[in-house]
């Protein structure tokens, strides 16, 4: 979140969507990446949620297909930032990223594990079953004060 609100904070980026799971009752990552952005002083009004990211694709494709946006900077870690550069491109977005800080100790070695998994997840997804969201909806205007 630090690394998203120095962008804004730089004037390198208007708008902060923020993308993350939200399909059962009190879990929602939107609204505590929302939150915490907040806390680091960037105004509500330039953060956009988008409450059916459940997955690196999903959020991808969502960017691109609800909230029409066909460029855009992919803000995580080195490793997530790969792949979700690499699943825009598929796509044809011009996607980059910016490398936040790697986890340490125990949830660094747990990560590691699990994007080797979504890595295989993602090259299926992607080679051989093809790759949509799980739910696109209605078109999101960044910039038209929703979200």
């Amino acid at each position: 979140m630090k690394a998203a609100a120095g962008l804004y904070h730089a004037g390198k980026c208007r708008y902060l969507l923020v993308s993350g799971d939200n399909r059962d009752a009190g879990y929602d990552e939107p609204t505590a990446m929302k939150e915490a952005l907040v806390a680091l002083g960037v105004p509500e009004p330039a953060i956009v949620r988008d409450y059916a990211g459940f997955d690196t694709l999903d959020s991808v494709l969502r960017a691109k297909e609800v909230f029409e946006q066909s460029r855009y900077l992919v803000v995580s870690q080195a490793f997530h930032n790969e792949r979700a550069v690499a699943i825009a491109r598929h796509h044809g977005i011009e996607a980059y990223g910016l490398n936040a800080p790697d986890f340490r100790g125990r949830q660094a070695i747990r990560m590691v594990i699990r994007e080797k998994l979504a890595r295989v997840k993602t090259l299926g997804e992607l080679k051989l079953v093809g790759s949509q969201p799980k739910h696109l909806g209605p078109i999101v205007s960044i910039g038209s004060g929703e979200g």
